[in-house]
């Protein structure tokens, strides 16, 4: 991302949701659990992000043992959180959401080391904003902000240059807002007759599927402000999707 920093921010979306899509469950605060697959640097990020997001009054996350395999393999009912060096693809970090109907039913995000090894990326600010980003499109929010010219939004749902605000003397885009936390209240206030959350064997699908290949996403159904492509929508029949969010390197 070839990223410039403008004098003022824009607006926030009143509503970044995505499609009003969400985990159906049957109380509130509900609990996600997060499947560690990734290594030691990555540890202490996947638990600064834990404990950012479960500030919301409707959500709650924990950290479990990940089940992953291969290229970040799915696990009905959560999210499985992995890194490893997926190779010189384009892509720094990804969030994957498989969803029925107007549910999500399972999730994963990915960190690429290829990139995550090299300046500017080997810093924790980096690491922290794109973890936190990619968690947090796995409970149905969307980008505050996807112009690379605006100031930081002081949220890691606004895409930046800058994640901890050092080089600009701006906000710090390493953590989830009060505008996060209000869109999820937004989006979970209502109840469901059933549950997403129960974790078990993906299905056939999602493990046909290479989720590392940029040919596997679909179609592109939202872009960036510099015209790159953020989000792909895949059609799986019978009213599934696959839908992936996408941050790319420079």
């Amino acid at each position: 991302m070839a990223l410039a920093i403008g004098a003022f921010a824009s607006i926030a979306y009143a509503n970044h949701s995505w499609g009003g899509y969400h985990w159906a469950r049957t109380v509130n605060p509900f609990n996600l659990k997060f499947g560690d697959n990734v290594s030691t640097v990555w540890d202490g990020h996947l638990a600064t992000a834990s404990t950012d997001w479960s500030v919301s009054s409707v959500l709650d996350t924990t950290i479990v043992t990940g089940q992953s395999k291969g290229n970040c393999r799915p696990t009905k009912g959560r999210v499985e959180v992995c890194n490893k060096t997926y190779g010189d693809n384009g892509w720094l970090g990804l969030a994957q959401i498989w969803v029925s109907g107007s549910h999500i039913t399972q999730g994963v995000a990915k960190m690429n080391d290829t990139y995550f090894n090299i300046a500017p990326y080997n810093t924790p600010a980096w690491r922290q904003f794109v973890i936190c980003q990619e968690v947090g499109h796995t409970f149905g929010l969307n980008h505050q902000d996807v112009n690379f010219s605006n100031a930081n939004l002081g949220t890691c749902m606004d895409y930046t240059n800058d994640p901890d605000g050092t080089l600009y003397g701006q906000l710090d885009n390493e953590h989830p807002n009060q505008h996060d936390y209000d869109e999820l209240e937004l989006i979970y206030a209502h109840l469901d007759a059933s549950t997403t959350l129960s974790s078990k064997k993906s299905s056939a699908s999602a493990d046909d599927i290479d989720t590392s290949s940029p040919s596997e996403w679909g179609k592109v159904i939202r872009k960036s402000s510099d015209g790159r492509s953020s989000l792909y929508e895949r059609d799986l029949g019978k009213g599934n999707k696959l839908f992936t969010f996408v941050i790319w390197a420079n």
